[in-house]
């Protein structure tokens, strides 16, 4: 059994496309996954398959998700290589400690050297980034809610993402075992 980590995209946020955890948990053990776990109500869950794609994974939950809820959720599927990978390539070691001013965006796909140009030129506040693969690390001094690039950021890479604190990214790779 291979571990993985679901990361989905615009649930549980500002009381929209509400979707219980118990029930997202259900979910995945209905669809055959074992070992499921979920954290925190954002929408993220851990589980073990005897699939290997994690493209494959993707799109199979994505299918059977909008069927089930009848709306559309990006989710992105991680093996336990990638996770640990994730951890290991942090570009702000001496910020880690700092849980909620790290944050990472995990990216559908590697952004070109334009795509990163482009958000380099918006970044003129406190906030320093890094893209490493399908990663973005995020430096939020003041905290992501209070910046103005965290806000910019999505439009201005026009790559789609899910962000998630440093505290998430540790507290995901513990659980798949990363």
């Amino acid at each position: 059994m291979n571990g993985f980590v679901a990361l989905f995209s615009g649930i549980n946020v500002g009381g929209n496309r509400i979707v219980k955890m118990a029930e997202l948990r259900d979910f995945f053990e209905q669809l055959g996954f074992a070992d499921v776990a979920s954290y925190v109500q954002s929408g993220n869950v851990v589980f073990r398959s005897t699939h290997t794609d994690a493209i494959a994974l993707t799109n199979m939950l994505q299918d059977a998700f909008e069927r089930r809820w009848g709306f559309h959720s990006r989710i992105m599927v991680r093996d336990a290589a990638w996770f640990a990978r994730l951890v290991a390539d942090n570009p702000y070691p001496e910020i880690a400690e700092d849980t909620t001013r790290l944050h990472a965006m995990t990216l559908e796909r590697e952004p070109t050297p334009e795509e990163v140009a482009r958000l380099a030129e918006k970044c003129t506040g406190p906030e320093r980034f890094e893209v490493k693969g399908d990663v973005l690390y995020l430096h939020a001094p003041d905290g992501l809610g209070k910046s103005k690039f965290a806000e910019i950021l999505p439009r201005t890479l026009k790559v789609p993402g899910t962000m998630r604190n440093w505290r998430s990214v540790l507290a995901l790779a513990a659980l798949i075992g990363a």
